[in-house]
């Protein structure tokens, strides 16, 4: 998937009407109409949004007699699991070596105490 499509994709994910439609349309297929009711804004505005989301690969249109149904693309969310996955391992890795040097760091913090307890405790005896 290139850097362009990812960048489409999230985009036309940033506006929550869209958001909405994609969760609306997780559950089945619906039409513009279907789409618009709860929304109160034009056929026209709706139908922009679902142009973005289809330029996005993320809905797509069949012709069913009179009807076109929209329909999820689920195989796009693969895609950008996918994506998010890799750089959710790569901040899990730096987590895990920021925990190794903090734990190190804590290790060598009380080794200093004990020393400096033990040096105390010859010195008075």
């Amino acid at each position: 998937m290139s850097e362009d499509q990812l960048s489409r994709i999230f985009a036309a994910l940033a506006d929550p009407t869209r958001r909405d439609m994609v969760a609306r349309l997780a559950v089945g297929d619906a039409t513009v109409g279907q789409l618009a009711k709860p929304y109160g804004v034009s056929m026209q505005a709706v139908s922009k949004h679902l142009r973005v989301l289809e330029e996005a690969g993320l809905v797509s249109h069949s012709r069913d007699a009179q009807r076109r149904p929209r329909h999820l693309e689920a195989e796009v969310f693969d895609l950008m699991t996918k994506w998010i996955e890799k750089y959710r391992q790569r901040a899990e890795e730096r987590f895990r070596r920021l925990d190794a040097v903090l734990e190190a760091m804590d290790e060598k913090e009380t080794t200093d105490r004990q020393r400096i307890a033990d040096d105390q405790k010859g010195a008075a005896s």
